[in-house]
């Protein structure tokens, strides 16, 4: 079908050239936004606006067509009096999808509809394939996320959701450069990966012949800057994980890491709640917003709960029943081999997450499962660290970091004792970093990905990030 549509389109294109009209176009000066123009309106005002027609409505002499832009839509009025033989002639050569820019007027139909009279009608680009059909078109999930570019135009819900996506990072920025935080770079290609225990994707340098991986996280590279005397960094990038894919999981995900010297988790905590409750009501004006079935409220102060507590209301067993967190395991058919912590916390996820809905802050987690955490002054069971919890998913992680390299040494060692099928190495250049003496520290990861699911209520990872990784 595709093929029988792009032989008459390429018909229509080789019509334009032999009436010495490019098919492609040129660029032209003062075009003006699409919605700019219409939220701006002048009765007869001239004006310059371009777009892809995604609608026409033929009458012989005259013509409505409807072209869009990223910012929205605006009908125009085609009349071959007041274009003339020429531009008319052209207008006959043209399909939905096609670019086109148009000079005329504004005014209103009978209808009261914002519409641009045209005095002349130029194309910009010749489109060889249909834009989806309106009722019928681009629906199926799969072929959205394949061809994105035409999910854009098409949907404009899609494009919304991208928009916001942009505000939503660039907020981000400005909130943290506002509170003196300085925005870096760290490397993505690392000689060892660290920072999360995750499978990572492996490469090759040719040049020095060594295997490089793609960081499973930034956290290792901005302790060192710490060291340096960088008291509050952040970074907004790609992380990479060689693990499933699902609505939540990306291998190839954004991620927002800060670190602040001289804070704690419950620094974090504070500023954790007040950048996105900030979102929220700059975004939506409101601290309600739907998401799925769900009404959240993001009304301050969230919930802040211990995390043994929460295990032992919707598990029915905590940390201090080793037996009897392997005896549950079993019951829901979960593994329950490994430490006791690791099993508790594979009960946790299969218990507790789907009851976090409200915002709530998740506290103090045992401490075999946090190499990288300072434990709880009170309880050295115990580590300093919160996870945010809303809508059933985890949005943040923080923790007041380990900064004792004696301690950090012996936990890292331990760690990769007891982990199977990942890179089991000690980054010892960090370790020396180490040594030098981190200031004791608050730190910070959202999942940048989730956070705009969360606040453009989307179903899917698939449906925020532009190009989500595909089968072939």
């Amino acid at each position: 079908m595709e093929d029988r549509y792009e032989q008459e389109r390429l018909k229509k294109r080789d019509a334009l050239t032999a009436m010495g009209i490019d098919p492609h176009g040129k660029t032209l000066d003062g075009i003006r936004p699409i919605g700019e123009v219409v939220s701006d309106y002048e009765e007869g005002r001239a004006v310059r606006v371009a777009g892809r027609m995604l609608a026409q409505r033929n009458f012989g002499k005259a013509a409505f067509v409807d072209i869009h832009d990223a910012s929205g839509k605006v009908q125009i009025y085609l009349r071959k009096n007041e274009l003339g033989e020429d531009a008319f002639a052209l207008f006959g050569q043209l399909d939905l999808g096609d670019l086109i820019a148009v000079d005329g007027k504004l005014g209103k139909t009978r209808t009261g509809e914002t519409t641009v009279f045209a005095a002349d009608l130029r194309i910009l680009t010749k489109a060889l394939l249909p834009p989806p059909e309106k009722w019928h078109g681009l629906r199926d999930v799969e072929i959205r996320y394949r061809r994105r570019s035409v999910d854009l135009f098409a949907n404009p819900d899609v494009m919304k959701t991208f928009q916001a996506r942009t505000r939503i990072i660039s907020r981000i920025r400005r909130y943290l450069d506002e509170r003196g935080f300085l925005e870096v770079e760290t490397p993505m290609m690392q000689p060892i990966p660290g920072g999360a225990a995750a499978r990572p994707f492996i490469t090759h340098h040719n040049t020095l012949d060594m295997d490089l991986y793609l960081r499973i996280s930034p956290e290792l590279f901005l302790k060192r800057l710490l060291v340096g005397g960088m008291e509050k960094v952040y970074e907004i990038n790609r992380n990479f994980r060689n693990e499933g894919i699902s609505t939540r999981h990306n291998p190839e995900f954004t991620m927002m890491e800060l670190y602040q010297a001289y804070g704690d988790y419950n620094v974090m905590m504070d500023l954790t709640e007040d950048l996105i409750a900030t979102l929220v009501e700059e975004l939506h004006g409101t601290t309600e917003i739907p998401y799925g079935d769900a009404t959240l409220n993001f009304a301050r102060p969230w919930a802040r709960r211990k995390w043994n507590d929460l295990l032992k209301e919707h598990a029915g067993v905590g940390l201090e029943d080793k037996e009897g967190l392997r005896a549950k395991a079993r019951e829901l058919e979960r593994d329950a081999t490994g430490p006791a912590a690791a099993v508790a916390d594979r009960l946790f996820e299969a218990c507790v997450e789907d009851n976090l809905i409200q915002p709530t802050f998740v506290m103090d987690y045992p401490v075999e499962i946090c190499p990288l955490t300072k434990t709880c002054p009170d309880n050295p069971a115990l580590a300093a660290r919160f996870e945010l919890y809303i809508a059933c998913m985890e949005m943040a992680n923080a923790y007041t970091e380990l900064n004792d390299p004696v301690e950090q040494e012996r936990r890292l060692r331990e760690q990769i004792e007891e982990t199977e099928g990942q890179v089991r190495t000690v980054d010892e250049d960090f370790l020396t970093a180490m040594k030098y003496g981190m200031p004791p520290t608050g730190g910070l990861g959202i999942g940048i990905d989730r956070l705009v699911m969360l606040l453009t209520n989307a179903p899917s990872i698939r449906d925020v990030i532009l190009f989500p990784l595909m089968r072939k």
